[in-house]
């Protein structure tokens, strides 16, 4: 288990300071109720009530870009203005809620919820949910010590990347270490069973059935979300945080460069007199300022259009590729232990095939024995009744009435063991 390390990270209090809370806007959190920005009050409902909701204030880790962590308070609200985010997005994120792995792309953000790593990985930061979970500890503390170590080195991926990449490892990791734990476990109880069934054996297998049934799906949602995402190049494109960001801002730089072009003109033209060319030229520039602004408007759609034909996703697309290749084969690891079990229990149901049959085959014998049996019994029961005959005259000929029936019920038996083996009932 990796220890809790958080990287530069301050004391609750100076995360709650202004510091802390002037990247997102938040409003200070008193005991009688929460003050937003606007300056209302919510003393409505109690703290208790909120949280029941939903509404109530969570423990976050943020972490920047230079590997510095943070523990903040955020309610749902400010992290969805904050992220610009829609509520359903968040609930991915809620720990009282279990939803199956996802990663969505948004226009400012990307949402992760890939096991216990909940996450909202931005152009600048990642918002972690706080949790003493191993994992997310193990998130935590790993993003620190790579972000710190790659700041001094050029590194291709962009910072979402890295952070989705890492968690991305640390899902597959998790999962391929479950399912070898599972191995250990599972791989001796069949050997055993397949030598000695008895009802312990068999609860034992049936447990780590279901065990195994769930851990699939799991590994299978992981996968189909991996390879939703290599499918859609919209999706992946809309990843593209940091190149977004980048161009929008190279587009308010422009923006603002003409605004001032624009000022300065407009202040030249006031101080020159007026004239009939001055006037023609003024109308000019006027359709080329209105021209400029349609085709910066235009450029604008096209910057923050992550669908846009020119997006360069082979980054992105080799990232998620390697790590589809990683639980394709943890997953196969699950097929090859799945197999494996539907064997032994093949295994099993022949052998309590075979001793059925013996079964079968033992009382079929029985069958026959007991029908020769009660001819020799019906014989001697006619001999027991009282009736006069000359036979009683003759005590020997009783003897060789019983010897007679005696070798006829005999033979009569071997004739249906000859019988059963022509008809290859069982083999003799």
């Amino acid at each position: 288990m990796i220890q809790k390390t958080l990287c530069n990270s301050e004391p609750m209090e100076e995360a709650r300071g202004p510091n802390s809370r002037s990247s997102f806007g938040f409003g200070e959190s008193t005991s009688g109720g929460r003050f937003t920005s606007e300056g209302y009050s919510s003393r409505t409902f109690g703290l208790s009530e909120l949280k029941k909701r939903g509404h109530g204030s969570r423990s976050w880790i943020k972490i920047d870009q230079d590997g510095s962590s943070k523990i903040l308070e955020l309610d749902k609200s400010s992290i969805m203005r904050h992220c610009s985010l829609p509520a359903r997005d968040l609930r991915l994120l809620d720990p009282l809620f279990i939803y199956p792995s996802t990663i969505l792309g948004r226009e400012n953000a990307i949402v992760v919820s890939l096991e216990q790593i909940r996450c909202i990985i931005t152009a600048d930061e990642v918002i972690l949910m706080n949790s003493l979970d191993g994992r997310v500890i193990q998130y935590e503390s790993e993003l620190c010590k790579r972000l710190r170590m790659n700041k001094d080195h050029n590194d291709d991926l962009p910072f979402e990347f890295r952070a989705l990449e890492l968690a991305l490892e640390l899902t597959c990791m998790s999962l391929d270490a479950q399912v070898k734990e599972l191995e250990l476990e599972i791989y001796p109880i069949l050997d055993e069973l397949a030598s000695s069934i008895n009802t312990l054996n068999l609860e034992r297998v049936r447990r780590l059935k279901g065990h195994l049934l769930a851990l699939t799906q799991r590994v299978q949602k992981v996968r189909d979300e991996i390879e939703h995402l290599m499918d859609d190049d919209d999706d992946m494109a809309e990843m593209y945080l940091t190149e977004k960001k980048q161009r929008l801002e190279a587009y308010s730089s422009d923006q603002y460069a003409q605004t001032e072009f624009s000022e300065g003109v407009r202040s030249g033209s006031k101080s020159e007199p007026v004239s009939p060319v001055g006037s023609l030229s003024g109308t000019h520039r006027g359709l080329q300022r209105a021209f400029s602004s349609i085709v910066s408007s235009s450029r604008h759609e096209n910057m923050l259009s992550s669908s846009s034909s020119g997006e360069n996703i082979d980054q992105l697309e080799m990232l998620l590729e390697a790590y589809f290749v990683v639980i394709d084969n943890t997953l196969s690891k699950l097929s090859s232990l799945k197999e494996y079990i539907d064997d032994t229990e093949d295994l099993i149901n022949i052998k309590l095939g075979n001793v059925q049959n013996q079964l079968i085959q033992f009382e079929l014998l029985l069958t026959a024995a007991t029908f020769v049996a009660t001819i020799f019994a019906v014989v001697t029961g006619i001999f027991g009744m009282n009736f006069e005959t000359s036979v009683f005259d003759y005590p020997s000929t009783f003897h060789w009435v019983l010897l007679v029936t005696g070798f006829f019920c005999v033979g009569l038996y071997l004739c249906f063991l000859f019988y059963f083996r022509h008809k290859k009932v069982f083999p003799l």
